[in-house]
């Protein structure tokens, strides 16, 4: 019986041979004190999930425990507590920064320091959650290969440590037995997989049932990171109305999703299929930008900026497959995306001039890298395809954006030039502003097959036709309009006098009420048709339905989804007071 089972009865008085009728109980003849961890755990189909408190909801206090606690610990009947730590990392930044001037160059140099500590464990070898033998530690199968260092991985035919050597894997680099490289493992699976030698497998075959063999053995102290950023500014004058400047930093960002759960390995201990693990390992993301422009000005009131720009972004998180790894390969994040973005932009700006100001800019960028988020390449590796890293453009890759905005304003007393009306200045601290944005599209993945998108309860797969982002959104244009008018607000005399100012504006987005196109069906490359009612298995359904005109009104109705638009046009009237 369970522990629950037994519990239960023993609270109660019933005896071990007794049916009971659970639900003829109420829920205050119950308490969650009668499951043991395990079995809340329910072999993988969790009913409780915790960290930093037991099984039964208590904070754990001090020391938080590790992978042996969980492994070993049991209370005083003799079932294992799986106490499971808090996720504390430590983190410590510091900078420091001076600016300083150098004949005509103005200089601006620091540089970051951060030190990232997970505080936590995580396996030594991701590709086996048990401890495994290396070169260097093998020496009962006589020689090994001049190029198999002393820290490869042994693989053999039977991890019973009783047959052949059958390859070595350096990192995620893989050799047959006569040390040649592979590209494929599985060469080294000559009867019963691709198996590691095993430290110890004797656990793995004989050992506590509940814990399968795993030991606190195969994991160690996450390594902290230290990451350097150094930051450099200059410009200097090329003449009175010009002039160069150039930057470069590195950024880095702490990881997330990275907790180290132990249940993890637990279950996959069990060989759960195609199991999703967090990865405790994970390394902060670095981003090193250049920059360089130069500034002219045109006349008094107006200048001319150009601009170059470089980003490079290495060990970024993307959702990766561990293949080959034992008891059985899982899904899990890595540190293994890069990316670039790399562009010119042009900016000129005319300081406000007869009562009106003026910004436009240009941007072109060039956006390409191997994954677009943590789990653009998920469906590459769920089909059991490679990691495979491949620069593709990515999904914010907007090759042209263009941007600008005019300011009409009429000030107020001896700065106001507007009509007046009975000796009144009816404008004075009124204005109106207009945005304008026009950007290129945004790149999609074309597919080649119908899939029915409004329907509900279909397992469609589509199927890529021509390369990931190979297509692209139309263009999207974009008109803002604020009018506004300030009034100054005084009450109290003398000393007393107080002042406030009242703002009254009217907001208009998209002024134009443009439908512009965010997102799209990938086969038809409209937003309001997936391009299944057209095609012979479409014209099929319908006539099948009981009214094939509703059917067909009601499937379009659903694919003409808003969010595939931006937002249309949107009034606001408000009032603001500063004071």
């Amino acid at each position: 019986m369970s522990s629950f089972a037994i519990n239960f009865r023993d609270k109660h008085g019933i005896a071990y041979d007794e049916v009971v009728d659970i639900h003829t109980y109420n829920p205050d003849d119950l308490d969650i004190g009668m499951f043991s961890a395990d079995g809340l755990f329910n072999g993988g189909s969790n009913y409780a999930s915790y960290y930093g408190y037991d099984s039964q909801g208590n904070m754990l206090e001090g020391v938080q425990p590790g992978m042996n606690e969980f492994l070993t610990e049991k209370d005083e009947n003799g079932n294992y507590t799986r106490n499971i730590g808090a996720f504390q990392p430590i983190y410590v930044a510091g900078y420091i920064q001076d600016k300083f001037a150098f004949d005509d160059i103005i200089f601006n140099i620091g540089v970051r320091v951060d030190r990232y500590d997970a505080n936590q464990e995580v396996l030594k070898d991701p590709y086996s959650i048990y401890n495994v033998m290396t070169a260097g530690e093998v020496t009962g199968f006589g020689a090994h290969p001049d190029n198999i260092g002393d820290d490869y991985v042994v693989y053999v035919d039977d991890n019973t440590n009783a047959g052949v050597i059958t390859g070595y894997r350096d990192g995620d680099n893989w050799y047959d037995a006569s040390g040649l490289p592979v590209t494929d493992p599985n060469v080294l699976n000559v009867s019963k997989g691709v198996l590691p030698m095993l430290a110890d497998p004797d656990a793995l075959l004989n050992g506590d049932a509940l814990n399968k063999g795993l030991s606190a053995d195969a994991f160690e102290d996450y390594e902290p990171e230290v990451v350097v950023m150094p930051r450099i500014s200059f410009n200097f004058p090329i003449s009175d109305e010009a002039m160069f400047y150039a930057y470069y930093d590195v950024l880095a960002q702490r990881p997330s999703a990275n907790r180290m759960n132990p249940l993890d390995y637990l279950f996959l201990a069990y060989k759960t299929d195609n199991a999703g693990l967090q990865n405790p390992n994970l390394k902060m993301q670095k981003t090193t930008n250049y920059e360089v422009g130069f500034k002219q000005a045109l006349s008094s009131s107006s200048a001319l900026t150009i601009n170059a720009f470089y980003r490079e972004m290495r060990d970024m998180i993307q959702y990766t497959r561990v293949a080959f790894a034992f008891p059985q390969e899982y899904f899990t994040y890595g540190n293994i995306d890069f990316g670039t973005v790399k562009g010119l932009s042009l900016a000129y700006e005319m300081r406000r001039t007869k009562n009106v100001s003026l910004n436009a800019n240009y941007t072109m960028q060039f956006a390409d890298g191997s994954g677009s988020s943590a789990t653009s390449g998920a469906n590459i590796v769920t089909s059991e395809q490679p990691n495979l890293r491949t620069t593709l453009p990515l999904d914010y890759d907007q090759r042209h954006n263009i941007t600008a905005s005019v300011d009409y304003r009429y000030g107020s007393g001896k700065n106001y030039n507007g009509p007046l009306v009975n000796g009144k200045q009816i404008l004075a601290n009124m204005g109106v502003n207009l945005v304008a944005t026009a950007g290129s599209g945004t790149p999609y993945s074309q597919q080649q097959n119908v899939t029915r998108e409004a329907m509900f309860g279909i397992n469609d797969r589509d199927y890529l036709d021509g390369s990931i982002n190979g297509s692209r959104l139309p263009w999207t244009y974009r008109l803002d309009m604020r009018l506004n008018k300030s009034f100054d607000l005084t009450w109290g005399e003398d000393e007393n006098q107080k002042s406030a100012s009242m703002n009254f504006y009217l907001q208009v987005q998209n002024l134009l009420n443009t439908a512009n196109i965010v997102n799209v069906y990938q086969y038809t490359g409209n937003p309001d048709d997936d391009g299944y009612l057209s095609t012979a298995v479409g014209i099929g359904d319908a006539q099948d339905q009981l009214d094939p005109v509703a059917f067909t009104d009601m499937y379009m109705l659903k694919l003409n989804n808003p969010s595939n638009y931006t937002r249309p046009r949107t009034i606001r009237l408000g009032v603001t007071l500063d004071f």
